[in-house]
């Protein structure tokens, strides 16, 4: 697809399960790491309950707000699937039987197996385009800006595959990172007027245990290559200036 300048994104995470803490949520990370190789960054997210009311909410702000919306979960054939249907009444359109999700979806089931609940996964709001799952043979669908995709990350992966050549490409988002043994409190006032230096890369200050020593790792993340390699130099000097170690995370 075409190059635009900065493209963002935003994700919907669906699913009472992940609200419990029951289930670890991967797909945000995945959707993530690709969505950087094609320059679009991702502005928000946000993890919701199995809630059409809110479902709709979050949809309608999210879509009028970014470029691309991308929502894993609830399209499954149990009760609480209510994904589908809660898009239907986002856009205003009607939720039917898709005559070809659900040819696709008998191929992946013997006759005598398939059943109305693993039909309902074949009701797609009116003017969707699908999107393929070639893991299990319910599909996705896309209404303009907005991509829904399964829950289960092995099918929303390949779900991604499938839309990925739908997606307008940005630059690409260049990430560069450094440790050091410092704490924060030294350097925060240095790295602080080096973010307003360096107005279009983003600079996070990230702390945790290396090994029993506590570091922190500082992170830059821009779309140019050049200068974050200059800003990662700079930030070396000052660290080093300050009587600090430094090295790769």
């Amino acid at each position: 697809m075409d190059k635009e300048a900065t493209i963002t994104a935003g994700v919907i995470i669906i699913g009472n399960e992940i609200l419990s803490g029951r289930t670890q949520d991967t797909n945000v990370s995945y959707i993530g790491k690709r969505l950087d190789d094609f320059g679009i960054r991702i502005a928000e997210v946000r993890i919701i309950a199995d809630v059409e009311n809110i479902i709709i909410e979050h949809v309608n702000h999210f879509r009028h707000t970014y470029d691309y919306v991308f929502i894993t979960g609830g399209i499954g054939p149990t009760h609480d699937d209510v994904t589908a249907q809660s898009i239907a009444v986002a856009f205003s359109v009607e939720l039917k039987k898709n005559k070809i999700a659900l040819a696709a979806m008998k191929k992946f089931y013997p006759a005598k197996e398939f059943n109305n609940e693993q039909e309902k996964m074949a009701y797609i709001p009116v003017g969707a385009k699908l999107i393929n799952n070639s893991i299990s043979g319910a599909p996705g669908f896309q209404l303009e800006n907005v991509f829904v995709l399964a829950g289960v990350p092995k099918i929303m992966q390949s779900m991604f595959d499938a839309i990925s050549d739908r997606l307008h490409r940005g630059d690409p988002i260049s990430t560069a990172s450094v440790s050091t043994n410092l704490g924060e409190s030294i350097f925060a006032a240095t790295l602080g007027k080096l973010q307003q230096q360096y107005t279009d890369i983003s600079i996070g200050s990230y702390p945790h245990f290396h090994a029993t020593a506590p570091v922190v790792t500082l992170v830059m993340r821009g779309n140019n290559p050049q200068d974050i390699a200059k800003l990662k130099k700079e930030l070396v000097t000052i660290l080093q200036a300050l009587g600090g170690e430094v090295f790769d995370p």
